[in-house]
């Protein structure tokens, strides 16, 4: 998946342009994206990442970094096999373009906030 564009409430992947929160697998992309909190991230929010066994996660928090993202979510991805990391939407799509040309990479990423 490429990501061609990010700016607040809109990225571009692979042509197509959400408007809605994403998650990316490698060959699929999950849009509206839905957590059961809204700006708090947890476990359920994440099960078509953990079904597909990547080994890494890059959580994008928004644009101000408004979704809080519990220790508890990171232990539990930790415990799955998954690196994870959580950074403000901008520097999830930086850190997730790196990371997924050499690996195979999942994001999940709010776009507002």
């Amino acid at each position: 998946m490429n990501i061609s564009h990010y700016s607040f409430g809109r990225i571009i992947i692979d042509g197509q342009t959400y408007v809605k929160d994403v998650i990316l697998l490698p060959e699929r992309v999950f849009s509206p994206w839905w957590r059961k909190e809204g700006h708090l991230l947890q476990t359920e929010d994440l099960m078509e990442v953990v079904n597909a066994k990547l080994p890494v996660l890059i959580v994008g928090t928004g644009y101000n970094a408004t979704m809080r993202v519990p220790d508890a979510v990171i232990d539990f991805l930790r415990m799955k096999g998954i690196e994870t990391h959580v950074k403000d939407t901008a520097a999830a799509v930086k850190l997730y373009t790196e990371l997924s040309s050499a690996k195979r990479v999942a994001a999940a990423l709010h776009l507002t906030c």
